[in-house]
């Protein structure tokens, strides 16, 4: 069996239903517990155990987030990003509220844990925590707003499926326009599954695009 724990929240649960039992028993005997039932919400996860599969998603947590920074209203996008725009230091740029757009970032990054579609768009605005101007917010805010459209993306791991392990990956080369340093990103499937997936940025800069891919 499997056991998860952050801080006071288990989760638990296993292929023997005596083993599981005899851990609860064990577990009771040691601690003051409270047992809801089959897992459906967790750190704000939600969980739907199906015969062939099962759904994980943070639509709940998607709108509270829309909400708490009040943009449940305004009108929604179609990409976490504009295509023809760098985001940039912005030396000359209006500071803005370093508290809210921290907040911001800190609400978005959690959401990537089930988002993949968000990552990359929330890493690069994640840079300029420091120093947020007023471009570092607007994009922030565009990231929500494509969140408001699309708080019922979730995630399905199917049963039916193969074992084979799939990985992509990519990478732009000198695409940050001050360090001139790369942005790398891949994905992971288990057969048809999304298991695993990342955005970040190179340590070192490449001199090529060969460099780059290898």
């Amino acid at each position: 069996m499997e056991a998860q724990i952050y801080v006071d929240d288990i989760i638990f649960g296993g292929m023997s239903e005596q083993l599981v039992q005899q851990f609860v028993q064990q577990m009771e005997s040691e601690f003051e517990m409270s047992m809801v039932g089959e897992l459906n919400y967790f750190l704000g996860f939600q969980v739907k155990q199906m015969k062939d599969g099962i759904f994980i998603s943070q639509s709940k947590y998607a709108k509270n987030l829309v909400k708490k920074f009040g943009l449940e209203n305004t009108k929604s996008k179609r990409t976490p990003a504009a295509i023809q725009v760098k985001v940039s230091k912005d030396i000359d740029g209006s500071s803005v509220d370093i508290s809210n757009y921290r907040s911001m970032i800190g609400s978005l990054l959690y959401l990537t844990a089930s988002r993949q579609d968000i990552s990359y768009s929330v890493r690069v605005c994640a840079r300029f925590r420091a120093d947020p101007k007023e471009s570092h917010l607007n994009q922030a805010k565009r990231i929500i707003k494509y969140v408001n459209s699309t708080v019922d993306y979730d995630l399905l791991y199917s049963f039916n499926t193969n074992i084979s392990l799939v990985g992509y990956c990519d990478a732009d080369w000198a695409g940050n326009t001050e360090d001139r340093k790369n942005t790398y990103g891949g994905c992971f499937f288990l057969g048809n599954n999304l298991v695993s997936w990342f955005s970040k940025k190179q340590n070192s800069i490449s001199l090529s695009i060969a460099e780059v891919e290898w």
